[in-house]
């Protein structure tokens, strides 16, 4: 690999291997942030030319739109980022055994695949990063775990923390906690829309306009989140500064309560990682074929 400026990534070439909405997430941090030039960004997908058009035209980047282009591409990349779907990801790594080189980094955020995966469906001990970010990512506001295989170096370690910092902030995990992650953060954000659409739904039933219960909602949650970033205070502290006895608050948080708020939440969690863990298996069962 090459040895890039660390602090700009500019003299990485960097290529995508699926070009969806998490694709775009981290070309664009890098893009904007200035960290990658968008001359040394590729990015392929299995078939949709126009997607990849898109990109180019949003950011500058440079498309991968043929065979020949493809492979080429991902031969001379010094990072190759892996975003296709979990239930296509056997089947392409496979094909990538010929093509990649022993020392280039391989980047996944492909949810479940685990680096053994990786390295045992490309046939060698391949640099492996495993990443699980999130949507808000989209927004330079993502949260990202990251683990490494045991071959990657330190400064290749720095090159993955600067990427994914470019889209917000990262938490280095062990490996098996990666699920964890998932469970917490990687589908958090979908757990936050489901509260804000209750919310919406009873401001509206209270007679609120659906634009009024939306803007307060928003409002509330982006608040909300910032208190708990700024102050540094516990959520459960906060909750409690802000729950007086017998008042409006307590009679909400009681209400939830008596719902199992916070025991569905909690098992939703579970059901997550158990759900990326479960999907690891398909993948590794599929890799097990060769």
């Amino acid at each position: 690999m090459s040895n890039p400026d660390l602090a700009s990534l500019g003299g990485a070439a960097i290529c995508f291997y699926g070009a969806g909405s998490m694709a775009e997430a981290i070309l664009r941090g890098l893009v904007e942030a200035q960290l990658a030039k968008p001359s040394n960004i590729t990015v392929l997908n299995r078939s949709n030319a126009e997607r990849l058009a898109e990109l180019r035209e949003r950011y500058g980047v440079i498309p991968a739109d043929t065979d020949v282009k493809k492979e080429a591409a991902l031969s001379s990349a010094d990072v190759v980022i892996l975003g296709m779907k979990p239930k296509d990801a056997a089947n392409a790594i496979r094909t990538l055994r010929h093509i990649l080189r022993p020392n280039q980094l391989i980047i996944s955020v492909i949810a479940g695949l685990s680096i053994s995966t990786i390295q045992q469906l490309l046939g060698r001990d391949q640099p492996v990063v495993r990443t699980m970010p999130n949507t808000s990512s989209t927004i330079g506001l993502g949260a990202t775990g990251i683990s490494f295989s045991s071959s990657v170096s330190a400064e290749r370690r720095e090159l993955a923390l600067a990427m994914f910092n470019a889209v917000g902030m990262t938490a280095v995990v062990e490996e098996p906690l990666i699920e964890a992650v998932n469970g917490v953060s990687g589908s958090g954000p979908a757990y936050v829309y489901y509260l804000m659409e209750a919310m919406i739904e009873a401001g509206v039933q209270l007679g609120l306009s659906p634009d009024a219960a939306k803007a307060l909602t928003v409002q509330t949650v982006r608040g909300a989140a910032e208190m708990v970033y700024s102050t540094g205070e516990n959520p459960g502290e906060l909750r409690r500064k802000v729950t007086s006895p017998n008042g409006t608050t307590q009679a909400a948080i009681e209400t939830m309560a008596r719902f199992d708020f916070q025991e569905g939440m909690k098992q939703a969690i579970v059901r997550c990682a158990e759900r990326a863990r479960e999907m690891g298996e398909d993948i590794r069962r599929e890799a097990a074929q060769d």
